[in-house]
């Protein structure tokens, strides 16, 4: 295994607040939210319980030319505008084919284009569906057209762990590359299933805010009126690759990626485990892999979904590692401005961490109204500075199933 350094060289994003990763950036800086009320027939055909969500800034199918846009999932569109993105903002590295790896991830994978070939099959018959409704709707849809846009051919790779899932595939990338599979990945997450069914079966089960009567506010991780998570879209990438090879071709270098784990908590499908368990391992992990202790880590973005159990459990798990010191570490909780993007939250946060340790400012948590006294993060309705010395940020993914991933970037 290569003792070679990861480095970060691009970036990329379609959010709720902002078509690309700068423009996301600056609007989380501002304290904007992307939640709004969903303009569509059949919010009211569907009688839902809950009316709104936090849908892309740009529609990805207004930036891709329509040949493309039309063969893709609204999933796999987002993986591809992002990836541009971050491709051309790595300035678009000189790899072999051989050598260029996708790591990435979906939470639930072309539901759009499932659930609309029924609804084609059931009223116009089994000739109407489309020849590409599989390799449309396939979890790995997303990391194979990426794929073939790129010409990548190390490998391609789909992580599928719920809300786990793109910090999971930036965990991969991270063994991948010191493992020599490749010398650049491209690695990332996306999401896009803000659809009736989703709606419908998140708020059966009572997870989903119903503040239909104000959206914006919606999601507001750590406050003690918070009653659910707001559903997102969009998706986020990451260019990685060795510092060696980075240096070798004069790129820019944002941050290093220097630690991740992986965990498990076989505890329930749905609940994480309110001891915390499995996520406070997967912290040491990260650490352990970064080499570094929990004095070094400046910053946290966290999970918080802002369900009511959530938040306290992940306080919980992160009190078992880091003590008395959780409470005077600056903490944002993103999901407040950007929803929920389940598979693609992950890699949006990446980013949001890695862009926090380079300009040393923690992005505010907004809707913070009264703070949990379950939740007491250092989190501000401000931005933190992080003061001028080295950073090093963790940011976590916990998801459906039990998973958790966390991932370490340092500032260089």
């Amino acid at each position: 295994m290569s003792t070679s350094r990861i480095v970060v060289t691009g970036i990329g994003a379609s959010s709720p607040i902002g078509g690309t990763a700068p423009d996301s950036w600056s609007a989380l800086l501002a304290g904007a939210s992307g939640t709004r009320t969903l303009e569509y027939d059949w919010v009211e055909q569907y009688n839902l319980p809950v009316t709104f969500a936090a849908q892309a800034a740009v529609r990805p199918d207004t930036i891709l030319e329509r040949p493309i846009a039309k063969r893709l999932d609204p999933s796999s569109q987002f993986a591809l505008v992002a990836a541009m993105e971050a491709w051309a903002d790595a300035g678009s590295p000189e790899v072999e084919p051989e050598r260029l790896g996708i790591d990435f991830a979906t939470g639930i994978g072309g539901l759009w284009t499932l659930l609309d070939a029924w609804d084609t099959l059931r009223e116009k018959g089994p000739r109407r569906v489309l020849p590409m409704t599989v390799p449309m709707l396939m979890p790995n849809a997303a990391a194979g057209n990426l794929s073939l846009h790129f010409g990548a051919r190390a490998y391609a790779r789909t992580v599928a762990s719920a809300c786990a899932s793109s910090t999971e595939s930036i965990v991969n990338a991270i063994e991948h590359l010191r493992d020599g599979l490749a010398d650049v990945v491209i690695a990332g997450g996306t999401e896009s299933v803000i659809h009736p069914v989703t709606i419908a079966s998140f708020a059966s089960m009572q997870a989903l805010s119903k503040r239909n009567d104000s959206p914006e506010t919606a999601s507001r991780p750590g406050s003690i009126d918070r009653d659910g998570f707001v559903m997102g879209e969009g998706a986020g990438v990451l260019i990685l690759e060795t510092e060696e090879h980075a240096k070798a071709r004069g790129a820019k270098i944002y941050a290093a990626v220097v630690g991740g784990g992986v965990t498990a908590d076989s505890y329930h499908i749905t609940a994480n485990d309110p001891e915390g368990t499995g996520a406070a391992r997967a912290v040491r992990l990260a650490l352990q892999m970064a080499g570094a202790s929990t004095a070094d880590v400046t910053h946290i973005n966290a999970h918080a979904t802002s369900t009511p159990v959530g938040d306290p459990n992940e306080y919980v798990a992160l009190k078992s590692v880091f003590g008395d010191r959780i409470d005077d570490i600056p903490v944002s909780a993103t999901k407040a401005s950007t929803g929920h993007l389940l598979g693609g939250t992950g890699a949006l946060e990446a980013i949001f961490t890695i862009k926090a340790i380079g300009e040393r400012l923690a992005p505010p948590t907004i809707n913070l109204t009264e703070q949990d006294p379950a939740v007491p993060f250092r989190i501000s309705g401000e931005a933190q500075p992080l003061g001028s010395g080295d950073q090093l940020a963790i940011s976590n993914s916990f998801g459906f199933g039990g998973h958790n991933a966390v991932v370490a970037f340092a500032s260089v």
